[in-house]
């Protein structure tokens, strides 16, 4: 665990993660699949504190951090079904809102009809919404339901967050 954990601040720090940011390292200590989120080892006295946000090492929103105890803090997700925050399509001019469906999904909706969304889109979060700083990566494009009826289109994304890869996140210090 301890070379892991190293490995994860030597890829943070080759990525520059702590120039952009100020950043504490927190490992997950359980998940709770039923309800998207997480818990990990720090806390109130390590500085964390609620509505902070969590990526992990390649810059990758994880979610946000919903509740704070002494010695370890709860992780929702951004696939939590009360989760939605504002983002866009990368290098596009085209903005929506990124919601959780539970069960580790997302989708982007709120994207105008007349937008141009394809497969393979590369989700990113705006600076909307003030939990998430601008730039983070979210998902990709994996379909998009348009109707002549509805004024939006609902994309679905598979993010790139895998909590089954993942042992260690980043929390972003205020």
């Amino acid at each position: 665990n301890l070379k892991k954990e190293n490995d994860t601040l030597k890829n943070s720090l080759g990525l520059e993660l702590n120039k952009n940011f100020k950043l504490n390292l927190v490992n997950i200590i359980s998940k709770d699949v039923a309800k998207d989120a997480l818990l990990v080892d720090k806390g109130e006295g390590d500085g964390i504190s609620k509505n902070m946000a969590v990526i992990t090492e390649d810059k990758i929103a994880v979610g946000r951090v919903s509740e704070v105890y002494k010695n370890f803090s709860k992780i929702t997700l951004i696939s939590d079904k009360e989760s939605y925050f504002d983002a866009n399509i990368l290098n596009k001019d085209v903005s929506g809102m990124v919601k959780g469906s539970g069960n580790f999904k997302i989708y982007f909706d709120l994207v105008p009809r007349d937008k141009d969304v394809s497969r393979g889109d590369v989700i990113i979060t705006s600076s909307l919404g003030g939990i998430f700083p601008a730039g983070l990566l979210i998902g990709e494009v994996s379909g998009v339901n348009k109707n002549d009826l509805d004024p939006f289109q609902k994309v679905k994304i598979n993010q790139f967050f895998d909590i089954n890869k993942t042992i260690s996140l980043f929390v972003i210090m205020k």
